[in-house]
């Protein structure tokens, strides 16, 4: 069993930059493909990166590529989400979330997502 619980959320300036940390309990963090997603009101859930148990897979969608980095630390147990240039548009809740397969080799879809955490909130204003 793995919890996830978010930190680092806020209010930013469009341009601005934040830090997302995702601390996780459980032995088995380390073997698990963790990925962030956000959401809007009325929107589906929205995938916007993924790094693999062994760091050596990592995703981004064409939305966030080259701004936003995802970075883990197996020895805290803890994924991080590095939020450059910020838009309006990122605005949303973001969700850290585990892979329900350990040890998994690649990035798998959404639904292959069995853990996840309370989320936190990032405002960007424009």
């Amino acid at each position: 069993q793995v919890q996830l619980v978010e930190s680092g959320g806020g209010l930013v300036q469009a341009g601005g930059s934040l830090r997302l940390s995702c601390a996780a309990s459980g032995r088995t963090f380390s073997s698990r493909t963790m990925g962030w997603f956000r959401q809007v009101p009325g929107k589906e859930r929205e995938f916007v990166a993924a790094i693999s148990w062994s760091g050596g897979s990592i995703d981004y969608p064409d939305s966030v590529k080259g701004r936003f980095t995802i970075s883990r630390d197996n020895a805290k147990n803890t994924v991080y989400l590095q939020m450059n240039s910020l838009k309006p548009e990122d605005t949303a809740v973001y969700y850290c979330a585990g892979d329900r397969r350990p040890l998994r080799p690649g990035i798998p879809p959404i639904s292959e997502y069995d853990y996840w955490g309370q989320g936190t909130q990032v405002t960007v204003s424009s």
